[in-house]
């Protein structure tokens, strides 16, 4: 059932986007060569509990899911597309990093993701990233009363396709408020027109992930959640929570 929130929600929604933009800010900051992916989460985590925020990843086991998530972010590092689980990995220089974070703060909840490269970038990752933010930000603009999830979905493959990036086809974006995943799913590719209609107090998490090898094939890893692509390319991942208002798309996990 999808849930059209009041301007109420909206205000709390936002609030907790804040904490999640935070807890992402936080995490790049301390992504620097040599230090952890399980220092990343430390510093995502102090941002969660400061706020009085809890982590709707921490301990989150949906059905393909072996084991329960053991952190408050993600950190997918190169060729990972999303889902990938802290460890002692250290930073090297070059690393394409994707953080998705999530918070829920007085019972609703908030999620965006980031990408970014760490030490001397490489230039096709930088024009992945670029490629990924584009698709984002058209998955927004689409996000229109009266458009349908078709459109956004439509908007972001459009980028995606354009970019010559494959996408996996069984990821993509949701609605959210009370809880993380929430109807309607969001796809990241679609048809124009088509699919649920949008209306104000709509509140979506749009997330287009792209893999710059050009196809959507994905494996998974033994710890049962990192998803990598197939042929070894690399990816990257971004994500905001946006409410679809009158006015226009409104972000509720920008800083």
């Amino acid at each position: 059932m999808v849930e059209i929130k009041t301007e109420a929600a909206l205000a709390a929604m936002r609030e907790a986007g804040r904490v999640v933009a935070r807890a992402l800010a936080a995490a790049r900051e301390a992504a620097r060569v040599g230090v952890s992916l399980r220092e990343l989460d430390e510093a995502a985590r102090a941002v969660l509990d400061a706020a009085g925020a809890r982590s709707p990843f921490l301990g989150y086991r949906p059905s393909f899911a072996p084991t329960p998530f053991p952190a408050v972010i993600c950190t997918s590092v190169n060729d990972a597309v999303v889902h990938g689980v802290p460890t002692a990995y250290r930073l090297r220089d070059g690393d394409l990093v994707s953080v998705d974070c999530g918070a829920e703060l007085d019972g609703w909840t908030g999620d965006a993701a980031i990408s970014f490269t760490v030490g001397t970038p490489r230039p096709a990752d930088l024009r992945l990233i670029e490629a990924t933010r584009r698709a984002l930000d058209a998955g927004i603009a689409a996000a229109t009363v009266g458009n349908r999830v078709g459109d956004i979905s439509h908007a972001i493959g459009t980028v995606a396709r354009a970019a010559r990036c494959g996408m996996p086809g069984d990821f993509g974006g949701h609605g959210i408020g009370r809880r993380m995943h929430e109807d309607p799913d969001v796809p990241n590719q679609g048809r124009p027109g088509r699919g649920y209609r949008l209306r104000h107090g709509l509140t979506l998490a749009i997330e287009p992930m792209l893999m710059a090898g050009g196809r959507g094939d994905y494996r998974t890893a033994p710890d049962g959640w990192t998803l990598h692509t197939q042929d070894g390319s690399r990816a990257a991942h971004f994500e905001h929570t946006v409410a679809v208002t009158e006015e226009g798309p409104r972000i509720l996990t920008a800083l």
